[in-house]
């Protein structure tokens, strides 16, 4: 039963980096994708966001797990603070592409995450 939980624990990282990196990715180019692209490319986010919750998220780690990604989110919800530091470059969208992308990847763990401790305050 170790192997099991250790091979899961590994698969919750490799979800979470995977995650990240994508969600940069795509928080760059998603001016240039294809709306398709994009889409498919989203669902890929919130699979991943969903492994993690389940997996790499233990109940000691419950709570810094939700503010954080309760901070997330709120900072992919201001979106059109970001987008208004331009720069000259464009910086501004950038950052919001980014940021609204790993809302989308952290919003789904989160929602396990939480359900997860509600069913354990429930089961006490």
């Amino acid at each position: 039963m170790e192997v099991d939980l250790k091979m899961a624990s590994k698969l919750g990282q490799w979800a979470f980096i995977i995650g990240v990196v994508l969600a940069m990715a795509i928080g760059l180019f998603s001016a240039n994708m294809e709306a398709s692209t994009r889409g498919t490319l989203s669902l890929l986010l919130v699979l991943l966001g969903l492994v993690v919750g389940f997996l790499n998220v233990t109940e000691k780690e419950t709570v810094p797990f939700l503010v954080a990604a309760a901070a997330l989110m709120l900072t992919a919800t201001s979106v059109a603070t970001l987008q208004s530091i331009d720069l000259g470059v464009g910086l501004g969208n950038y950052l919001a592409g980014i940021v609204s992308q790993i809302g989308v990847f952290v919003a789904p763990g989160a929602v396990i995450v939480a359900l997860k401790a509600i069913y354990s305050l429930a089961r006490e």
